[in-house]
């Protein structure tokens, strides 16, 4: 069965915090209301980003298209287990993504940021 849904209404989670509920209008003016279980919200989180750059890319016949997220902030802090660190990625509607990253991977990172933030120096002679 497929529903078409006209209007997002409401996110909440269920007060145990083991689900969610997404509450829609559909095409026919009727609420409906979905409920994940977090393990299905985490699955679906994990998926949507792909699912949007493949829609982006198929409506504008053009694989290089990314949909994107205007940074506004971030964070990093230390995980519990001392070999990662904890990366949040804001956005000032209230997105956020939070990253576990070895200590290798943030190396790399911090490296890769610093070589795209140096300038490139041409030296002329006179």
């Amino acid at each position: 069965m497929e529903i078409v849904i006209e209007e997002l209404t409401t996110c909440q989670v269920v007060q145990q915090g083991d689900a969610i509920l997404l509450g829609f209008v559909d095409a026919g003016g009727d609420p409906v209301t979905i409920r994940l279980s977090l393990d299905q919200v985490g699955a679906l989180a994990m998926t949507l980003p792909g699912l949007i750059d493949k829609a982006l890319q198929a409506r504008f016949a053009d694989q290089s298209l990314r949909y994107t997220y205007p940074l506004a902030s971030w964070a990093v802090e230390q995980s519990s287990d001392k070999a990662q660190a904890l990366l949040t990625l804001r956005t000032e509607d209230g997105f956020s993504v939070c990253f576990s990253i070895p200590r290798q991977q943030q190396i790399e990172l911090g490296e890769a940021l610093m070589a795209r933030a140096t300038p490139k120096m041409t030296s002329r002679k006179n």
